[in-house]
């Protein structure tokens, strides 16, 4: 039996520190749902395509099933639960409630921290801009224009603001 190679990695998740044993052909997205019970993100195809696993890889947006886990090592790891650390919800979440972006709820920590990811680098965005940032993660819903329609107010409504 060939013995599988496991490394000690440490790294921040939503503010906490981290350390943790892995082997090293593990990805992020299993290391984060099975060893540390981050459930907020999801796993969907499993190969880098639909986007409903997406987290932020120290500020970029990522599929955490592509990255492997000793690639996050001394790195920060943002979730959904991590865009709101006092509890509250962050006002990107209370846009896609507000415009019933929601849905089914699967693709929706996926889509919101890819949204947040290029707000933040594109303050000034257009609807256009976003529909191609967004073009990565997958809605089984089809509900497009709603989730366009509360990132485009997230940024009208809020960012404009700042």
């Amino acid at each position: 039996m060939k013995e599988r190679t496991r490394l000690s990695i440490s790294f921040e998740l939503n503010g906490s520190p981290r350390r943790i044993e892995v082997e090293a052909h593990r990805t992020l997205l299993s290391v984060l749902r099975d060893d540390l019970g981050t459930v907020d993100v999801k796993e969907g195809c499993d190969e880098g395509v639909c986007g409903t696993c997406t987290v932020l890889l120290d500020g970029r947006a990522v599929s955490s099933c592509l990255v492997l886990a000793p690639r996050v090592h001394g790195a920060r790891i943002t979730t959904l639960l991590g865009l709101s650390p006092d509890g509250r919800p962050h006002p990107l979440k209370e846009m896609f409630v507000r415009h019933g972006a929601v849905q089914c709820g699967f693709c929706t920590p996926g889509m919101v921290l890819t949204a947040y990811a290029f707000v933040r680098s594109h303050p000034q965005t257009t609807r256009q801009e976003l529909r191609k940032a967004l073009a990565g993660n997958l809605c089984r819903c089809t509900g497009y224009a709603k989730l366009l329609d509360a990132v485009e107010a997230y940024v009208r409504e809020v960012c404009s603001v700042r």
